[in-house]
Order: C-alpha cells, then sequence, then structure tokens
C-alpha cells in the first residue's frame, strides 16, 4: 500500500500536481490545503488576506478527483469564506481531502476539529479553524485492516513554537487517531502540522506508540524552494510498531508545491 501525504498549496502549482499525482497514483492520498467552490466554473480565483494575494485553482478538491478517477473523494472543510474573481467575491470552502482507492474499503471514518469549529461565514481570525479526517480501510493484500488519520495543523502567524492551542490540536489528534485504530491496527498519522521537529506535538502523539519518519530519516526538510522563508519542517508522517514500513522518502522532484509530498510503502 503505497500513502502520500501532501499540503497542496490551494493547487497553485496545478499542472506539475496534477501530472505527478496522474503518474503516482497513490493507494490512499491526505491532501490538505485543499479548494472546493462548487457555485464557479472559473478556473482560478485569488486570496487575499491584507497584503497576502495568493493564486487557489477553485475547484481543487475536483481537480484532484479527476486525476485520481480510481478513488473515493472525501472533502472535510474548516470554513467558508470567498475568493475573489477580479472584483467579484466567490463563496468558497477551504479543508483538507482524503482520496482512497476503490479496491480498499473505507470500513470506518470520523472528522472533527482539532482547533476551533466550522467557520461558516468567513476564515475568521488567525489562527484559523483546522480539521482532521481519519479512515480504518481493508487491506486485501495483507488480509487486515489499516488506520491512517491526517490534519492541517494551525497555522500561528508569531511561528511554528508550541502553544498551548498547539497542546491541544496534539490530544484531540491522539484521540482521534485512537478512535479509528482497533488494538492491533497499523496506525499512520500524518500531515502538515506547522510544528518543528521538538515539537511537543510529538511526545503527545508517542502515547499511543507513534513514532515520525522524517525525523528519524534525518531528511533536510519537507518543504520545497517554492517556500522562501526560515524553517524547512512542517510535514510529518508517523507510525505505530505495527506498521511494516518498505519505504519513506520525502520527495523533492519534482515541485508540486512549497511542501514536498511525503510517501509511506508498507
Amino acid at each position: 500500500m503505497r500513502i502520500m501525504s501532501l499540503n497542496g498549496w490551494g493547487g497553485k502549482l496545478h499542472e506539475p500536481l496534477i501530472s505527478y499525482l496522474q503518474t503516482d497514483q497513490p493507494d490512499i492520498l491526505c491532501l490538505q490545503e485543499v479548494v472546493h467552490s462548487p457555485e464557479t466554473s472559473e478556473d482560478w480565483l485569488l486570496y487575499r488576506d491584507g497584503d497576502h494575494v495568493l493564486p487557489q485553482r477553485a475547484n481543487f478538491f475536483r481537480d484532484v478527483a479527476a486525476a485520481l478517477a480510481n478513488h473515493t473523494a472525501i472533502f472535510c472543510p474548516a470554513a467558508q469564506g470567498v475568493l475573489w474573481n477580479g472584483d467579484q467575491p466567490v463563496p468558497s470552502q477551504w479543508g483538507l481531502a482524503t482520496f482512497v482507492r476503490n479496491s480498499l474499503p473505507v470500513t470506518a471514518q470520523t472528522q472533527d476539529f482539532v482547533h476551533k469549529g466550522f467557520s461558516p461565514h468567513g476564515y475568521g481570525d488567525h489562527p484559523r479553524s483546522r480539521s482532521a479526517h481519519a479512515i480504518r480501510v481493508y487491506d486485501y493484500a495483507r488480509d487486515r485492516m489499516v488506520a491512517i488519520a491526517h490534519m492541517h495543523g494551525l497555522r500561528d502567524v508569531n511561528g511554528k513554537m508550541d502553544t498551548p492551542e498547539r497542546l491541544a490540536q496534539a490530544r484531540r489528534l491522539k484521540q482521534l487517531a485512537s478512535r479509528i485504530a482497533a488494538p492491533g491496527d497499523p496506525l499512520i498519522v500524518c500531515g502538515d502540522f506547522n510544528v518543528e521537529p521538538g515539537s511537543e506535538t510529538f511526545a503527545v502523539l508517542a502515547e499511543i506508540g507513534l513514532t515520525d519518519l522524517v525525523t528519524a530519516g534525518r531528511f533536510n526538510g519537507t518543504r520545497s524552494s517554492h517556500y522562501r522563508k526560515q524553517g524547512r519542517f512542517a510535514d510529518y508522517m508517523l507510525v505505530n510498531q505495527n506498521v511494516e514500513v518498505r519505504e519513506f522518502t520525502v520527495v523533492t522532484e519534482p515541485e508540486v508545491s512549497d511542501h514536498c509530498p511525503l510517501i509511506l510503502e508498507i
């Protein structure tokens, strides 16, 4: 089974990202920073937050679903705000999504918030609402269940240091992962955590037997050259002792986002 975790950057690098996914075809894709604007047929819209203006693929969720046509697509919104088509506001949902190959039955799933709750009338003040999604699938190749959870961790404008909000977030993620996984299940927890490698987040997740593959593998970071700020780590993939890791890598080429894809073969 091939599991990929990626912050898709709202589809800003649309063509290389879609081409990469069509070629790679992971069995399970855990995708963060997903845009879903079903009321428009426009290809591109603009996100505006003060001086920060970012092109967004208007229906990024739909685009990825089309690229992974043999997968079940599940969108998990964190907020609905507006993107812009020139001077025209367009309602747009923002969150994360999970794509599961159709041959892997999803036997259980849970969706919840690790920070705040659903924001229906705007994206809200920073740090904004953040959701998480967890699934339990049946792997016929190994005749067993596998549990996978992912989140997009809160963004603090002051940096990626530990805060009480991030500690609470880690505990909620631990609870969500614990709810989906039965005793003996291989459990994978991943996503854009928005924390540094030494964060107390990892101590919380260690309480349910999870260890991180990014830091253990001594990778140089999980950010691509499109990320211009300090700090090269944001994304992580953790496993419990029941996961038989065949290979784990942080993909640096091709560049499909300002984050690197994380790929786990089990």
